[in-house]
């Protein structure tokens, strides 16, 4: 291909956009099991287990997003399994997304957008649990790519033990 050739090529397809309109927090609870329990903190060895979970939708106005992240920390002490605390964070996130094509938006919203709000749910996970009298839990870097591809496997597999069950 010529240099005006590659050009014009680029020149049609149209640019990727992608804009936060709006940030906000849509639910979060935080139980301090250590605070009601009376529990001795000196035999407290702690065990974090967090899930990730993600969910996106259009709205009505075009080329409008709503992409929520969902996050549950559990802490657990690992001498009696009980739980220290249990926090749930669902985080949201107006985007403007134009240039994506269609067959690449659904990966592109449950991907890039959280990856743009990760940094703030993980500040808002650290301020809630050192708050609620714990050491700040600094969440590990998320890999959205690969919880997408897990989510689709899942998918793909209760789709096909459905067929088998018909």
């Amino acid at each position: 291909m010529t240099e005006e050739a590659n050009g014009a090529a680029a020149a049609e397809q149209p640019q990727l956009r992608m804009n936060i309109l709006a940030q906000f927090v849509r639910d979060m609870s935080f139980e301090n099991n250590v605070a009601l329990k009376g529990l001795q903190t000196a035999d407290i060895q702690p065990e974090m287990q967090v899930q990730v979970s993600l969910d996106a939708k259009k709205r009505t106005q075009d080329n409008q997003y709503e992409v929520i992240t969902k996050f549950k920390v559990v802490s657990t002490n690992k001498a009696d399994n009980s739980t220290l605390y249990l926090l749930e964070l669902d985080y949201g996130g107006i985007f403007h997304v134009e240039g994506v094509p269609e067959d690449q938006l659904h990966p592109f919203l449950l991907i890039e957008c959280p990856r743009q709000l990760f940094p703030f749910v993980r500040r808002i996970v650290s301020d809630v649990t050192r708050d609620g009298g714990f050491p700040p839990f600094n969440l590990e870097i998320v890999d959205f790519v690969a919880l997408y591809r897990n989510e689709l496997a899942r998918r793909q597999q209760s789709e096909a033990e459905g067929q088998m069950l018909s």
